[in-house]
């Protein structure tokens, strides 16, 4: 399985303004630069992530984007779903495009990959990355 950029952005993007959780919107030039992501192309998956009620968007001179929850609230799945759509590696886990249903003897893989890859980016919050990064960048 293999998430796309849009999902790998769109998190750096929401650890970025984590990190700056508290302090006011921050600008999308800001957001891009930091995390060397085209400004373009973050736009268009902010207004995705708006959209979503992840990120609040303010407009003007001290304009752009900020978190609509506290870091601790907002897991890595919620971004990567809003992005993605599903994390399914398989179709036929969500019922789509299988006539044989729970005949299929692979079916409890999938599903395995499936509901393991959930627990994962769902317990991962964006403060947990504050966390990491930090003790990284200690240790680094």
């Amino acid at each position: 399985m293999k998430f796309s950029t849009r999902s790998r952005y769109g998190v750096n993007a929401m650890f970025e303004l984590a990190l700056r959780y508290g302090e006011g919107a921050v600008s999308l030039k800001d957001v891009a630069d930091k995390q060397s992501i085209s400004e373009a192309y973050l736009e268009q998956l902010m207004i995705r992530l708006r959209k979503a009620g992840l990120v609040e968007s303010q407009r003007g001179v001290q304009g752009g984007y900020l978190l609509s929850d506290r870091p601790e609230n907002v897991s890595v799945g919620s971004i990567i779903r809003v992005l993605e759509g599903s994390v399914s590696p398989v179709d036929c886990i969500e019922g789509k495009g299988c006539q044989r249903g729970g005949t299929c003897p692979g079916r409890i893989v999938w599903q395995k990959i499936y509901d393991s890859v959930n627990d994962v980016i769902d317990r991962i919050t964006l403060q947990d990355m504050i966390e990491e990064y930090t003790k990284q960048e200690h240790h680094g």
